[in-house]
């Protein structure tokens, strides 16, 4: 990933950590001071996804970014916790054989259990 920077960088600035005090005409000098940007790369954005300066734009990703990272580690906690506590008790009881929490197996296998 550090290689990549650097050839991002390279052909950006013109060397492999470029002097970012004479690249005036970037729009992305607008977020030089904004939370999480650290030397030696500054603002780094591969993508592109910033380069048209909008502020609404670039606290609105940053945003939806800190939203998708807080879903996926309860996705993660989802899937670890069944593998050492189960609820106890049962999953349904309206059908003929009551299916409890204990019989279910973990993961994706889940789905083809349920009636």
């Amino acid at each position: 990933m550090a290689i990549i920077g650097m050839f991002f960088q390279n052909g950006l600035t013109g060397s492999a950590w470029g002097d970012w005090a004479e690249y005036t005409a970037s729009p992305l000098r607008a977020y030089e001071n904004e939370t999480g940007v650290q030397p030696p790369v500054g603002f780094w954005d591969p993508l592109g996804l910033s380069v048209s300066g909008n502020q609404f734009d670039f606290n609105r990703r940053r945003e939806v970014e800190l939203k998708h990272g807080r879903v996926s580690m309860f996705a993660t906690i989802g899937y670890i916790v069944p593998e050492y506590w189960r609820f106890p008790g049962s999953l349904c009881e309206r059908y003929a054989a009551p299916i409890k929490f204990a019989d279910m197996p973990n993961g994706l296998q889940a789905i083809s259990k349920l009636p």
